[in-house]
């Protein structure tokens, strides 16, 4: 069993670390120590996505244990790279629960209108990615995340940056998207064709 100890890591780097060790040792089982939720989630879709059955057991508030036997399946992730159909990947990179600024109230509203208009964009509209005060869209009852869960069903992928969420004691409050990490928001902007910032 390959042990790999993550305490203390800041985000993206428990995901990088699991990333590294995979690429130069490909180990069937691991066993990854992390001290926060967020990394929990996070090095566990990782390990998930890279043929991994991950179980995750809790010593006590702030450690987790995040173990992984390699199953021998191929996970096929789809081909990020637009088609023939889609001419475009556009990434939405939310960092506030308000647009503009002023008046936070009427920026509430704002958001809220561009949330529920999104859906105007069609096939295009690839993702969202929530940071900063935007991980509140995902976590409070409202409009605003009505229109989030509107948009996920309808296959728009929503990213929330965990370590946001931990911020803001939001972790197990999210109702929408997946919680994810740095790497994998600076490769999905990296992938996009355009990327909105309200």
């Amino acid at each position: 069993m390959t042990e790999l100890d993550c305490q203390g890591m800041l985000c993206p780097q428990p995901v990088i670390t699991c990333k590294n060790l995979l690429a130069k040792e490909h180990p069937e089982n691991l066993h990854v120590l992390v001290d926060n939720l967020a990394a929990q989630e996070n090095v566990s879709r990782f390990l998930k996505k890279n043929g991994y059955e991950v179980v995750v057991s809790r010593e006590h508030d702030k450690l987790w244990h995040v173990t992984a036997s390699n199953c021998g399946c191929t996970i096929t992730e789809p081909d990020p790279s637009p088609t023939k159909d889609q001419s475009e990947k556009i990434v939405v990179f939310i960092t506030s629960e308000t647009i503009g600024s002023g008046d936070d109230t009427l920026g509430a509203k704002l958001m809220e209108n561009f949330l529920a208009t999104l859906p105007e964009l069609g096939s295009s509209l690839w993702m969202i990615i929530l940071v900063n005060g935007g991980v509140k869209l995902a976590a409070r009852e409202g409009k605003a995340l009505e229109s989030l869960q509107a948009l996920r069903e309808s296959g728009t992928t929503i990213l929330v940056c965990g370590t946001c969420l931990n911020h803001y004691g939001l972790l197990e409050q999210k109702k929408v998207g997946e919680t994810t990490n740095m790497l994998d928001i600076v490769t999905s902007l990296g992938l996009a064709t355009k990327v909105i910032r309200p």
